[in-house]
């Protein structure tokens, strides 16, 4: 298989690196392509062997698979811009957070459009991605991108499209969501006197640990939180101000607007 992937940033590097670790493709059958003339020389040092190429150079694109990662708001420029003439039988999947297949294949015209939304873990191959695809793509055709995806972490196939904006909003958007919490725990702890490398490791630690207890044990999330909440203790304490705060509903409302502005980017 051969792959282009316009727009090499971090999420097109990320999907260049996995594609590349597992064998799913060769080197030399990779072509990355850069709006920034500057970045040329480090996305050759990383990539020695592949191809690497700005937009403006582009007169005729050789791939099986054109990987679509661009900003959405800079795709309709980059769309009307292209110099080359997509081919009846290459596939196209976008991983831009927002547009919609039908927006993407009016602007390519083009049909053959899968739509992916991973998220920021594919830099480790820990990441997971949702999925839907456009009519008359074939399901072999659908299972060489699902490889693809799974070489990043995790996919799952959606059949609605629709729930794709709430999977940017959930997972797509979900890591600057914990970020956040762990930033205030650390603060807190550095609040404390606590040095804050000291604090940075209890937090991330405890981060660690709760991750696999949600995990590997039977009990709901409910529960797990009774277990460290006894009756008139701290965790009670910190549970409580939660609650007075509404800082479930605040988490909700963010991630609900985070749905919305998903929607809004198709235009």
């Amino acid at each position: 298989m051969k792959i282009a992937i316009l727009g090499a940033g971090n999420m097109g590097l990320s999907f260049s690196k996995s594609f590349l670790k597992y064998e799913l493709i060769k080197p030399e059958n990779l072509h990355l392509i850069t709006r920034n003339q500057s970045k040329l020389s480090k996305i050759s040092e990383e990539f020695p062997k592949s191809k690497i190429s700005t937009f403006e150079e582009v007169q005729e694109l050789d791939a099986d698979l054109i990987i679509i990662a661009v900003k959405p708001q800079d795709f309709q420029n980059v769309a009307e811009n292209f110099r080359f003439t997509l081919k009846e039988n290459q596939m196209v999947l976008s991983i831009m957070a927002g547009m919609k297949i039908s927006k993407i294949q009016k602007l390519l015209n083009h049909p053959l459009v899968v739509r992916a939304m991973p998220n920021s873990p594919t830099l480790l191959g820990m990441g997971i991605t949702g999925y839907t695809a456009a009519e008359g793509i074939s399901f072999s055709q659908l299972i060489n991108i699902e490889r693809l995806l799974n070489s990043t972490g995790r996919s799952v196939y959606l059949e609605n499209e629709d729930l794709l904006d709430g999977v940017t909003a959930l997972s797509g958007s979900g890591p600057a969501y914990f970020y956040y919490i762990v930033d205030a725990m650390i603060k807190a702890g550095v609040e404390m006197g606590i040095d804050e490398n000291l604090s940075k490791l209890f937090v991330k630690q405890t981060m660690l640990g709760a991750f696999h207890l949600i995990n590997n044990s039977e009990k709901n999330l409910e529960e797990l939180i009774q277990d460290v909440a006894s009756k008139g203790g701290t965790t009670e304490a910190a549970l409580r101000t939660f609650e007075e705060n509404s800082l479930k509903e605040t988490l909700k409302k963010g991630i609900l607007n985070a749905e919305k502005r998903a929607r809004e980017l198709n235009g």
